[in-house]
């Protein structure tokens, strides 16, 4: 019964401050102010990266992003496990990145103890289109496009370009030495 009481203050406090707080600071119309706190929650970000307003983040810890990359408006990104996002990498608005999933297949689905955990990891010079959806366990390779609306549940190959539900390969990004840069930050976006 202890341990029991235990772990529900911890979860309320962790719900706190992963949940409640990181929500305020996405609402904030600030990207420095927003960057700045995210950073204090424990997320890596990168030299010009940017999220926009209102993502939702869960525990910013295990949330890494490099340089020159933007998370654009309503994004989720899930960091109940590792989720690394490469260099500028274009992730558009109200996309859903998940590395956590119940498991089927359990007797008592609802268990929090029984989630299966699955890292994401995407890589440089990707483009995710407005409301896709990337599932746990997934890697997509350095180039890669994902059509909006895609829910990408395989790992998608380098230079390739994925849509649909489940998302297929539809073709291939011919640029194949990419060096752009995707701007700064909007002030209050």
């Amino acid at each position: 019964m202890g341990k029991k009481i235990i772990r529900r203050i911890k979860t309320v406090l962790l719900e706190t401050i992963n949940g409640f707080l990181i929500w305020v600071v996405g609402f904030t119309p600030s990207h420095c102010f927003r960057r700045f706190f995210y950073r204090l929650f424990g997320m890596k970000i990168g030299k010009g990266s940017t999220i926009h307003m209102a993502a939702s983040i869960y525990n910013a810890s295990k949330i890494t992003i490099g340089k020159d990359s933007i998370i654009g408006e309503w994004a989720v990104l899930d960091g109940r496990e590792k989720l690394t996002i490469g260099d500028h990498v274009d992730i558009a608005t109200g996309v859903m990145i998940y590395n956590s999933q119940h498991d089927l297949s359990e007797e008592d689905f609802a268990d929090p103890e029984k989630v299966v955990l699955k890292p994401v990891t995407i890589g440089d010079y990707v483009f995710i289109g407005p409301r896709a959806i990337v599932l746990p366990g997934v890697n997509i390779g350095k180039c890669a496009v994902v059509g909006a609306g895609a829910v990408v549940t395989k790992d998608v190959p380098e230079f390739a370009i994925v849509g649909g539900v489940p998302a297929q390969a539809i073709g291939e990004r011919k640029n194949k030495n990419p060096n752009y840069k995707l701007g700064r930050a909007a002030w209050f976006r």
